[in-house]
């Protein structure tokens, strides 16, 4: 079968269809021979809302300019035709990418679903529900290296969470209960259809796979529960998102907010290069830090900064640059463990010193003059003041705990015993009346919170490294 003739371009092959258009690989004809994808619609077959649904996807494409959206490179038309040039993704797509290794690693996931977050994000800026999310629609690029798009808005709707819709739209499998159910609906069925999209990621299949459109409105109207497949392993915060996004009831169902801030995709230390850049500046503040002499400030930048830099080393398939970044990531976590080992034996030093000078004198404590005094003083005046409050004693010996843990490497467990100590501290600092000991509890509590971070970034960074080490990074899952 002949390809169709379209003016300043050469159809090369079909690489899609759909129910009124044909997608071919193309390049132009003007010497620069730009690979493209070319989206041609037949007009004498489209219904008044196949053109709505045409227009609507154009103008939403002039738009929408992101580095996770396709971008729209041209249109026009003929007698025939309606043509739109979109950036071509060599990849293929999600669904192509899921069936080939019939199920993601978590990790992998993760970063399908970051960048899928980033564009949800960047369309909830602008008002804009996609209506038709599924893996299909979501291609992939290989170089620099694997990177997700959003395609097809040709169900595409200017929609809030206030708004209200009864039209059937999107893919059934996808598509969330109150739209299957002929409810209203808004925004919010988006959501449902990320979490069907990260069940097929992390199980090779949707949740409520069917043999027919029948079985599956049965499934969703009787409200079946979605279940792991049995013997299958994810992490507490994957679970958490994935339960949280496949909700019924979409009042139950997570935020926008709440799912751009989720744990589990982390987008503050998404693997950009806005975080590259930041993570480098960390380090420089880091390396000054050292070279004064203060050796804590220094410390907590390095960690801070491997939160940055852990995503990127794990994202990054380029061999060299890999090498080279998990070099210097090293080199990173070595410093922040002699600079804690640094940290911890003069934090030792002060309370052996504190402890000699109680000596004789146990009212000592209560005569330090003001909270500038070193952490350790600090804590020792605090611990004197809380000794009348059970719950805050019980904390504060829980952050003592943490501290140890950290000492001695144990970084899961030190992380484990900061959140505990902070989920207690946290509504006995707001009730606490003002005064010296409320001052000192915040002091701590900033104290502790900061460690908390800087024993998340080296948990992290070492668990990652030893990851990579393996070999158990996006390069197992990279297309050949």
């Amino acid at each position: 079968m002949s390809l169709p003739s379209v003016s300043d371009y050469f159809l090369l092959e079909k690489i899609g269809s759909g129910s009124y258009a044909t997608v071919y690989k193309a390049f132009k004809k003007d010497g620069c021979r730009e690979v493209v994808a070319i989206k041609c619609v037949d007009k004498s077959t489209l219904s008044k809302t196949a053109i709505d649904n045409i227009v609507t996807e154009i103008n939403l494409l002039k738009i929408l300019k992101h580095e996770h959206i396709v971008e729209m490179k041209d249109f026009f038309w003929d007698e025939g035709h309606i043509y739109i040039v979109m950036e071509y993704c060599d990849a293929g797509d999600l669904s192509s990418f899921i069936k080939k290794k019939h199920k993601l690693p978590e990790q992998i996931c993760r970063r399908f679903l970051q960048q899928l977050a980033l564009a949800l994000k960047y369309m909830r800026d602008n008002n804009v529900s996609h209506m038709d999310l599924k893996p299909q629609n979501l291609l992939l690029i290989r170089k620099p290296h694997l990177i997700l798009k959003v395609g097809d808005f040709g169900f595409a709707q200017y929609l809030s969470n206030s708004e209200q819709k009864f039209t059937i739209r999107g893919s059934p499998l996808y598509m969330a209960p109150e739209i299957l159910l002929k409810r209203k609906y808004d925004a919010r069925v988006d959501l449902w259809s990320v979490g069907v999209i990260m069940y097929e990621c992390l199980f090779g299949k949707a949740p409520y796979c069917s043999s027919s459109f029948q079985e599956l409105a049965d499934k969703i109207k009787d409200c079946r529960p979605i279940e792991l497949p049995r013997g299958s392993h994810v992490s507490r915060e994957c679970r958490n998102l994935l339960t949280s996004l496949l909700k019924h009831d979409p009042d139950e169902r997570i935020s926008f907010n709440d799912f751009f801030a989720h744990d589990f995709l982390d987008l503050a230390h998404a693997p950009t290069k806005e975080n590259y850049d930041k993570a480098a500046e960390l380090v420089q503040k880091a390396v000054k830090m050292d070279a004064e002499n203060n050796p804590k400030e220094a410390f907590h930048l390095y960690c801070e900064a491997l939160t940055y830099f852990i995503p990127i080393l794990t994202s990054e398939t380029d061999f060299k640059r890999k090498e080279i970044l998990r070099s210097h990531v090293n080199s990173y976590i070595k410093r922040a463990e002699v600079l804690k080992g640094s940290c911890t034996d003069a934090s030792n030093e002060k309370d052996k010193c504190l402890r000699l000078g109680d000596k004789g004198n146990s009212s000592s404590v209560h005569r330090i003059p003001s909270l500038n005094q070193t952490s350790s003083f600090v804590y020792h005046e605090l611990r004197t003041l809380s000794k009348t409050t059970t719950n805050m004693a019980d904390a504060l010996e829980i952050g003592e705990a943490a501290e140890q843990y950290l000492t001695e490497g144990n970084y899961g467990l030190a992380l484990e015993k900061f959140q505990s100590c902070l989920g207690l501290l946290l509504p006995l600092l707001g009730k606490e009346p003002a005064g010296r000991r409320r001052d000192l509890l915040y002091k701590q509590f900033q104290l502790w919170m900061k460690k908390a971070e800087s024993t998340k970034g080296l948990l992290q960074a070492t668990k990652n490294m030893e990851e990579v080490q393996r070999g158990s990074d996006l390069s197992e899952c990279a297309l050949q």
